[in-house]
């Protein structure tokens, strides 16, 4: 996000006005409606394909091939609920909930570690979850949009004094670092990993010194790479990724059967509902690797389409942050887009064997109720400052 930084950077010498210009409105309106376009594309596409990819685990887990879809169908509602509040209220009132927001967020994560709490919900040695009866949330999906809201709100705020790392990047390196402790502790590498690329695009977004910030990368890129081998199971990963015919029998089974399942594919798919990974050879198909089914049923061509779809995103969203009224809107909207294909290109990475299987969902796409509830209300923030930014003019 160079764009990003080049625009804050111009900011710090214009006094502009947080409400866009009355003759930006028909080029930001169709912006906004692109963006809206794209997201509501791949929530449909998502919905489909989890149900054809649920359908099998859930009439053997719950007796009913509609179980998974019904209840990503509420998630779905739900979500849409969240994106048109986040939608129709102005993004720079969001600014006093960023603090209350982080500490909800570093609250209920730590709860997941508390000792025989009953609501602390362990799934294949991880508890990531929170749960009272059906319903069940995930505490680190929220943690990233309450860093990328603390994150833009501390250093739009602070904008005059980016230079001093006392006041800008320690408190955000700070915050990342107790968040990011108790999502590994789960353990959830991942999330971490997405947390933290997000706390480091916004502090390079918002002009933090760039010698300063190197070093602190690679300081956590280091600690990424110490966390990836001295647990045993993360090591089996990293391995199984090197070489997955080596460890078939442990970490590459499933990297194997996302490839065949890609494979069989071909140009157009087997047809929607005829995958057959998803009876029983490829584990967490309609979560982790809901992109290997979509290559199956719908071939290269629907693979190739879902990540146009991503880029297109991507793009639209580094629009958005370029033509923001104004730094805080520049900030949400790239933690937003970081956030979005970071994720994306991790769990795309891990079904065709780019990168090693982290358990992350693809957003919009993936099975999960907080996941999907959470990225659209983020987008309900992309779209506010889409309508209110510059559209055409390039600042």
């Amino acid at each position: 996000m160079t764009s990003a930084r080049t625009t804050a950077g111009r900011r710090r010498s214009e006094a502009r006005s947080p409400v866009a210009d009355p003759a930006s409105g028909p080029a930001a309106h169709r912006l906004h409606i692109a963006v809206l376009v794209v997201v509501t594309v791949l929530c449909l596409l998502g919905l489909v394909m989890v149900l054809s990819a649920s359908s099998i685990t859930a009439l053997e887990e719950h007796g009913s091939s509609w179980y998974f879809f019904l209840r990503q169908s509420i998630w779905l509602t739900i979500g849409v609920v969240a994106m048109v509040v986040c939608l129709r209220v102005d993004y720079h009132r969001w600014q006093p909930l960023a603090g209350p927001l982080l500490i909800v967020s570093v609250f209920l994560l730590a709860a997941l570690l508390v000792p025989g709490n009953p609501a602390a919900l362990t799934v294949n040695g991880s508890t990531r979850w929170l749960g009272w009866g059906p319903v069940s949330v995930q505490p680190s999906e929220l943690a990233k949009l309450a860093i990328v809201l603390y994150t833009a709100t501390l250093m739009s705020r602070r904008e005059s004094q980016i230079r001093d790392t006392r006041v800008t990047l320690r408190p955000v390196l700070l915050v990342l670092t107790a968040v990011g402790v108790l999502v590994i502790l789960q353990p959830d590498l991942g999330t971490t990993i997405i947390i933290a690329a997000i706390g480091f695009t916004l502090l390079f977004a918002a002009g933090s010194p760039l010698l300063s910030l190197l070093g602190y990368s690679l300081v956590a890129l280091g600690g990424a790479v110490v966390l990836s081998v001295v647990e045993p199971y993360r090591r089996e990963r990293l391995l199984s990724f090197l070489d997955p015919w080596e460890s078939y029998s442990e970490g590459g089974y499933q990297t194997i059967q996302s490839h065949v399942g890609l494979a069989s594919g071909g140009w157009f798919g087997t047809g929607l509902g005829n995958s057959r990974a998803k009876w029983g050879f490829l584990p967490e198909a309609h979560t982790d690797f809901i992109f290997a089914i979509i290559g199956e049923e719908m071939g290269l061509i629907g693979a190739t389409a879902v990540v146009v779809l991503v880029l297109a995103f991507v793009v639209l969203g580094a629009r958005v942050a370029a033509t923001a009224p104004d730094l805080l809107g520049t900030l949400l909207a790239t933690g937003v887009v970081v956030w979005m294909v970071v994720q994306a290109f991790v769990n795309i990475g891990a079904a065709v064997g780019l990168m090693p299987v982290t358990g992350l969902p693809l957003p919009f796409v993936s099975s999960g109720g907080s996941s999907l509830v959470v990225s659209l209300a983020a987008v309900g923030l992309l779209l506010n400052i889409a309508r209110q930014g510059g559209g055409a003019q390039a600042r």
